[in-house]
């Protein structure tokens, strides 16, 4: 009988607090204190960004007319070259043989035009030919013309002053016409950034926009500049089309040093904007953000296009948002209950 109470006093004793568990779990959550912030509409002045490479503003690719072995490159990265200075050198004795060759096809041609002359005029050679010796005298002489111009070119001349960017032969090698000797940087045109922008940018961004630009082996220092070029035509094989920015201050750059640029643009319409605070678990332009909806917490991934001041524009996942969670966002799940304060 003892035993029988004993079990029927446990049975109540669990029920009850099985219905205690019950009435606590199915209890409502607390509803969680937020702050809210508007989602402004405004006008973009989004940046354009690229990264590119220091370079000369005039650079020239040097190289000999014709195909030969090189004699002689006089110059080496770096140096520094004055207008009109000898670079480098074809060897000349195949082209020095042709130019002679030419001027004694040449006074041959004279003699032989001289002689029909002669023989035509006391009606002992036809006109027929005398024509003949005429067109094989000027022949001769463009053949001599064409071997000065190639005897010419088997030099290579700076065209003005500057430094010599890099060295693409050496003594003894054989090069086609047209291969690349040198290529030197003119010291006149300055110092610029070579950037490629793609389309969505290039017709946002003016000649004369103001730049600034942050460079790899100086990254504590930021330089000043303007678009001082801009493709008409996009690079093949990239899509991108160049954009030259002039430096202000060149001091310490060497052509061939990574940066980027961050240009001043016109704007890309509007799209809304919200406050920094309200930016959650941001990952390159990809973050996300809380709105309220019918009293509880809606997570939103968003896009995000460019911060400007305290404030980021949003490219893509508000469409029809009015507000965004700035307080209390951080203590939030998706679905949460919450209460939004004044």
């Amino acid at each position: 009988m003892t035993r029988s109470l004993v079990a029927v006093a446990l049975t109540l004793f669990f029920a009850t607090a099985c219905r205690t568990s019950d009435a606590r779990d199915a209890a409502p959550p607390a509803r969680i204190r937020v702050r809210t912030a508007p989602v402004v509409l405004a006008a973009l002045d989004e940046p354009a960004i690229g990264a590119g490479v220091v370079a000369s503003h005039d650079e020239f690719p040097l190289a000999f007319k014709i195909g030969g072995v090189v004699a002689a490159v006089y110059v080496r990265e770096g140096d520094v070259v004055r207008a009109g200075q000898t670079l480098a050198q074809l060897d000349l004795r195949e082209i020095d043989a042709q130019v002679t060759r030419a001027r004694s096809a040449v006074a041959k041609a004279e003699r032989d035009h001289a002689r029909v002359q002669a023989l035509h005029a006391d009606s002992l050679a036809p006109l027929a030919q005398l024509q003949d010796a005429a067109t094989a005298l000027e022949l001769a002489r463009a053949d001599l013309q064409t071997a000065s111009v190639n005897r010419r070119y088997a030099t290579v001349v700076a065209p003005s002053a500057g430094r010599v960017l890099r060295r693409a032969a050496e003594p003894g090698q054989t090069l086609a016409a047209g291969a690349p000797v040198l290529t030197i940087g003119g010291s006149t045109g300055g110092t610029v950034l070579r950037v490629g922008l793609p389309d969505r940018d290039i017709v946002r961004v003016r000649v004369g926009s103001p730049a600034t630009v942050r460079l790899d082996a100086f990254p504590d220092r930021v330089l000043t500049g303007r678009v001082q070029q801009i493709a008409g035509a996009a690079t093949a094989g990239s899509g991108t089309y160049a954009v030259e920015i002039a430096l202000d201050d060149a001091t310490g750059l060497s052509v061939g040093m990574i940066g980027s640029t961050t240009i001043a643009a016109t704007g890309r319409g509007s799209l809304p904007t919200v406050p920094v605070d309200a930016l959650l678990e941001a990952d390159g332009d990809r973050a996300s953000v809380f709105v309220v909806s019918g009293g509880r917490a809606r997570r939103r991934a968003v896009r995000v296009a460019t911060i400007q001041g305290d404030r980021v524009a949003v490219r893509e996942g508000l469409a029809g948002d009015t507000s965004v969670v700035v307080t209390g966002a951080t203590y939030l799940d998706d679905g949460a209950a919450v209460t939004v304060l004044p």
